[in-house]
C-alpha cells in the first residue's frame, strides 16, 4: 500500500482500540501460469485505492441506497490493513499467505474484503472460510472460471470456481453476468452444471434485474461475493475481459 493512500482514507487500525467489523486487504498474486508475465496485477489494488479517494469525504454522509448513514451512524469500523506480501510465481507461498490472512480476519471476528490481483487469489480466500461454512458463492463475472488446469496449473485465474466446488464448506454457487464467447469449453459447462451451479447471464440481469440471481440463493444463507471487473459493461471498463483487471471479494 502506498504510504498515505488507503481505501477511502480508512486507517490501518482503530484509534480507540475497538476491533474492526470489516478488514480490507490486498494481494497482487495468487497462482500464476508458467512463463506468463503477471506483474501488472500488482498495480491493481493501489489503482482502486486511488480511485476511492474522491469518495473519502462522503463516508459520514447519508446514503439513500441504504436509507440512512453508513455504518448505521456509528463510528467508522473498517480498516485497510494493506497488502499481503506476494511473489510472482511463488504459487504455494502466495496461497498460504492469503488463506492465513483470511482466517486471521475471520477470527477477530470481522468481515474480510480482499482486493486483487487476478482471480487466482479467490481460491485461497475461499479456502480461508473452511471453518465458517456452509457458504454460498455469488460470483459476478463474464466467465465461469471452471478450467481444471491451464499449463499444468490447477489454481490459476481460470480455475477458482472449479476449485471452490471441491471445498466441503461451499454448498452452492450462483454465477452472474455471463456473456460473450468467454473462456469456457463444453466440458467446463457440463462440469459446472453437474455440480449444480446456477448460471445467470448478463442478458437475464438486464431483463430481470438482481432478482434473476438472488432467487437462487436460500434465505438466510451465508454468501461470499466475488466480483471480476470484466462483469461490468465494457463501456465502463473498456477491454475488461482481457486487461489486467482487479477482483474484489
Amino acid at each position: 500500500m502506498t504510504a498515505s493512500l488507503s481505501f477511502l482514507g480508512l486507517p490501518d487500525r482503530l484509534a480507540d482500540g475497538r476491533l474492526p467489523r470489516v478488514v480490507i486487504f490486498a494481494a497482487a498474486h495468487g497462482s500464476t501460469y508458467p512463463g506468463k508475465d503477471s506483474s501488472g496485477y500488482a498495480l491493481a489494488a493501489d489503482a482502486i485505492r486511488a480511485a476511492s479517494q474522491d469518495d473519502a469525504p462522503l463516508v459520514e454522509h447519508w446514503d439513500f441506497n441504504l436509507g440512512g448513514p453508513l455504518f448505521d451512524g456509528r463510528p467508522v469500523s473498517c480498516i485497510d490493513a494493506g497488502d499481503i506480501p506476494t511473489t510472482l510465481h511463488d504459487n504455494a507461498g502466495n496461497r498460504a499467505r492469503i488463506e492465513a490472512k483470511t482466517r486471521d480476519v475471520l477470527s477477530m471476528p470481522a468481515v474480510p474484503i480482499l482486493v486483487g490481483g487476478d482471480c487466482s487469489v479467490t481460491i485461497p480466500f475461499l479456502a480461508g472460510f473452511a471453518d465458517h461454512g456452509p457458504v454460498w458463492i455469488l460470483q459476478i463475472d463474464a466467465h465461469i472460471d471452471w478450467r481444471d488446469e491451464v499449463h499444468g496449473e490447477r489454481h490459476g485465474y481460470s480455475s477458482p470456481m472449479r476449485r471452490a466446488s471441491e471445498m466441503p464448506h461451499v454448498v452452492g454457487m450462483v454465477q452472474v453476468g455471463l456473456r460473450s464467447v468467454g473462456s469456457a469449453r463444453l466440458a467446463d459447462i457440463e462440469a459446472a452444471r453437474g455440480y449444480g451451479s446456477r448460471f445467470v447471464t448478463a442478458r437475464e440481469i438486464h431483463a430481470e434485474g438482481a432478482e434473476a440471481a438472488l432467487r437462487h440463493i436460500p434465505e438466510g444463507a451465508r454468501v461470499i461475493v466475488t466480483l471480476d471487473c470484466d462483469s461490468l459493461d465494457p463501456s465502463i471498463v473498456p477491454g475488461g475481459a482481457y486487461a489486467r483487471r482487479p477482483h474484489l471479494h
